[in-house]
């Protein structure tokens, strides 16, 4: 435990959570990566997995800063790990039953899966940010400002992937690479800073 802030028993939890989350993501990408036969997810997803050893690595300089060990295990942070292994073999199974496009969704829905908790994880670390003090507050705030804005970008950006893959292995019109989910994401990253304006103005409250 961080003689620092004991206090905040959740806050650790919270950290020890992402930064599982983080290194199961890394493994998750790595699985997924066989499984792309489009040029252009494959491309995405060698991006995202560089990103995610990043966003791994700010964890890690923050777990430094705030003196918290980031081998030690809890029940949350064990199904965490629990959950990114599942995914990690849903894709092997997927990739070994011979079905390259039935794969390649798969490994599609497994990075939304993933991304969906990492992103919730750093909204989290974003409000724990704007509710401290201090150290905490200082180091917290700088680790969100790093990755928060990419991590939504590239949740939302792997769930048109998903969507378009779906709809071309049912005879449908895809859009690949879905090249219009560049503005869903801008409307959706101004729509999350409006909601972080209302949570400031919440906070002072």
């Amino acid at each position: 435990m961080s003689k620092k802030f004991p206090e905040a028993l959740h806050t650790q939890e919270l950290l020890y959570q992402a930064l599982e989350t983080e290194l199961g993501a890394i493994r998750i990408y790595s699985a997924a990566l066989p499984c792309a036969m489009n040029e252009d997810l494959h491309e995405e997803w060698e991006t995202c997995l560089a990103h995610t050893r990043l966003h791994r690595d700010v964890l890690l300089d923050a777990f430094r800063r705030l003196g918290l060990d980031p081998e030690t295990q809890t029940m949350g942070r064990q199904i965490a790990a629990f959950q990114g292994k599942s995914l990690v073999r849903a894709i092997e199974l997927t990739y070994l039953a011979g079905d390259p496009v039935a794969a390649q969704i798969t490994a599609a829905e497994c990075v939304v899966l993933a991304g969906t908790k990492a992103q919730l994880n750093w909204e989290l670390i974003g409000l724990v940010a704007q509710a401290s003090k201090g150290e905490l507050a200082h180091v917290l705030r700088a680790a969100h400002e790093q990755v928060q804005q990419e991590e939504s970008r590239r949740l939302y950006c792997t769930k048109g992937w998903t969507r378009e893959l779906w709809i071309e292995s049912l005879g449908l019109p895809a859009v690949l690479p879905p090249d219009q989910e560049t503005s869903e994401v801008e409307m959706a990253l101004d729509a999350t800073r409006l909601e972080q304006q209302r949570e400031r103005v919440a906070w002072v409250h």
